[in-house]
């Protein structure tokens, strides 16, 4: 359990590199691109790691027991990234496979550039809420946002802004929330909630919640309607 206080990221990541199996680190505070790149590694960080954690991250588990910054999952292509507490902005950049489960809030710009690949199709679930933008430009794979302990607004300004793939799912009836035209919201169906439950089954084992509470009021589902939605945002008619 080594103390990573006052070590960089590449020693760090030197250190995680030589490892095997399952590490914890302790004293962690604001290295940037911890696990970058790697796969196969379950790694523990207590403390607060810096950007880009498990960035390019190709397998593997990691579980971050307090909050991370920005660029959290930027471009991961598999494995899984744990917070229980909140994550910065851009969370999940371009991310085309894997899984972030998020306790607590997101800031800007969650699953931005997010996208499907062959028979990868990453999921982001956020406990908490999120900030703006969330989701713009998603082009594949599921984002969820839950609300949970919250009164604030589930997401706030231009969320699915560009969005052109994938599928949003939102615990609110969204009454509060401006929708660009290009996407379609509407409250979930018994088939959405079908679905909702295989994606929340992990994220409730992960934080001891019951799926049950969880799923027990209104969600909105946003999709795109559009195959062009870019021409909408900056072409006059």
């Amino acid at each position: 359990m080594p103390d990573v206080k006052g070590m960089d990221h590449r020693a760090v990541n030197a250190f995680l590199r030589g490892t095997d199996g399952d590490c914890t680190l302790t004293g962690c505070c604001g290295q940037r691109f911890i696990a970058a790149g790697m796969s196969g590694k379950h790694i523990r960080i207590e403390g607060v790691p810096g950007n880009a954690l498990g960035a390019y991250l190709n397998g593997g588990t990691i579980t971050v027991m307090g909050n991370a910054q920005d660029a959290v999952g930027d471009t991961m292509n598999a494995g899984r990234i744990v917070v229980h507490g909140s994550i910065g902005d851009a969370a999940g950049y371009a991310m085309r496979g894997g899984e972030i489960f998020v306790r607590g809030d997101a800031g800007y710009r969650a699953g931005i550039h997010m996208k499907a690949y062959r028979e990868k199709s990453p999921l982001l679930v956020i406990g908490g809420t999120a900030g703006s933008f969330l989701g713009e430009y998603q082009a594949g794979g599921t984002i969820i946002v839950l609300g949970l302990d919250s009164d604030k607004k589930i997401v706030s300004f231009f969320p699915c802004t560009g969005m052109h793939g994938g599928k949003m799912f939102l615990r609110s009836d969204c009454r509060d929330i401006a929708f660009p035209s290009q996407v379609t919201a509407r409250a979930a169906d018994d088939t959405d909630r079908a679905d909702l439950r295989k994606h929340l089954h992990d994220y409730c084992a992960v934080f001891g919640l019951d799926p049950k509470d969880v799923l027990d009021t209104p969600f909105t589902v946003v999709t795109p309607d559009s195959s062009n939605p870019y021409q909408q945002m900056y072409v006059a008619n």
